[in-house]
């Protein structure tokens, strides 16, 4: 009786809740599932930023509206922790708006910039919410592959003047999702010589920069020389504090784009909770050993994981950051299939890698979101059905 918009029509399938339908499904049937599907940290919360929110929400200030823009010191704490982080310097008044979670900011901005028939240039495989923010904004995604031949960047130098002269944005996500890539400052500045050049928008998602191993520290587009000019970036509390239910993020960056997509949100959403942006500023300036403790953590899982699955014949590599592992599968293998083979044969969940892009086929990705006894009884079921 009711027909979608053509917009919703052209959104691919959400991979995330598929999985979930056929997990909930396989629990339903009584079944022992190790869920290496979905990145959400099964580590709580620190107490100490529950604390503060506890606190907070007592409060009846915090039980008003919250200003759109977030409450200043919030801003004023993330400006802080980039300073201390990136050695970047941010207007809090200006150069930074807290969000929603930083999910719903990559999908609301492309509704300040493009008009019907722009294109976002949007690495493939990649993150679902850079193809439908841009689908629902009315413009067309242009895929640009990542291979591990040029180790999962994109390669501007094949994106033809077609398109360049269509792009207003471009997405990029160091260290990325679902690759577990990193990107090197020969990149960066390449980027952002390719955008200022072309006059695009250059939209950088960093929500895996603390989540990093072996002595490594991802950079911030922003540390390098002309990225104000053509930047937004995007931050989220979610993975970093085991925060994914929260909602907590931001944007920063230009002042210009920071503004327009203040404008838009302005229109959609009234702001954050303002109980949980106190709890936000908690954790910003919160101990760093939590964090040495998470990145211990997930380092043993991830040495774990790749280690038993190279023993087992298959590839992997470890990656330096994110808590995901790209796994090469066998080479006639589809990815659906093999990901369907897994959870009904040794009742593991993992993402098939096309689920991020059709150029993520031949790959599935696991997370590192369970203990490491479950990785290793993980990798006993794999060994026996191999």
């Amino acid at each position: 009786m009711f027909k979608l918009s053509k917009k919703v029509q052209a959104l691919p399938p959400y991979l995330f809740l598929e999985i979930d339908k056929a997990k909930r499904q396989a629990r339903a049937e009584g079944r022992d599932i190790i869920d290496l599907g979905i990145g959400d940290p099964d580590q709580p919360t620190p107490k100490f930023i529950i604390d503060a929110l506890s606190q907070a929400a007592l409060d009846p200030a915090n039980h008003r509206y919250a200003l759109d823009q977030g409450m200043p010191v919030l801003r004023e704490a993330i400006g802080d922790w980039y300073k201390r982080r990136f050695n970047v310097n941010l207007n809090p008044q200006t150069e930074i708006l807290p969000l929603i979670g930083s999910k719903e900011g990559l999908a609301h901005f492309p509704l300040a910039f493009l008009n019907p028939g722009d294109l976002s240039l949007i690495p493939d495989p990649s993150y679902p919410p850079y193809k439908g923010g841009t689908i629902l904004a009315g413009g067309k995604p242009y895929l640009m592959p990542l291979s591990a031949a040029n180790s999962f960047l994109p390669d501007l130098k094949k994106i033809p003047l077609s398109a360049r002269k269509k792009a207003k944005i471009i997405f990029i996500n160091y260290p990325n999702n679902p690759t577990g890539a990193c990107a090197s400052d020969d990149f960066y500045t390449e980027l952002i010589a390719f955008a200022a050049k072309n006059k695009i928008i250059i939209i950088s998602d960093l929500a895996y920069s603390e989540m990093a191993y072996d002595g490594y520290k991802p950079p911030s587009i922003l540390e390098y020389p002309g990225a104000s000019e053509v930047a937004i970036e995007f931050h989220s509390l979610s993975k970093t504090y085991n925060m994914t239910g929260w909602r907590i993020g931001w944007a920063c960056g230009n002042r210009q784009l920071v503004a327009a997509l203040a404008k838009v949100k302005s229109n959609i959403d009234s702001g954050i909770f303002s109980a949980i942006q106190l709890a936000g500023v908690t954790a910003l300036r919160g101990d760093l050993d939590y964090l040495r403790s998470m990145r211990g953590l997930y380092q043993q899982r991830r040495d774990i994981l790749v280690d038993g699955l190279n023993r087992l014949g298959w590839t992997a590599i470890k990656p330096k950051a994110t808590f995901y592992v790209w796994i090469k599968i066998p080479p006639k293998a589809e990815a659906i299939s093999f990901a369907a083979r897994l959870l009904k044969d040794a009742n593991i969940v993992v993402t098939p890698g096309v689920g991020f892009g059709k150029h993520g086929q031949g790959y599935i990705r696991m997370a590192l979101t369970v203990s490491g006894a479950r990785i290793k009884e993980a990798l006993e079921r794999i060994k026996k059905i191999s």
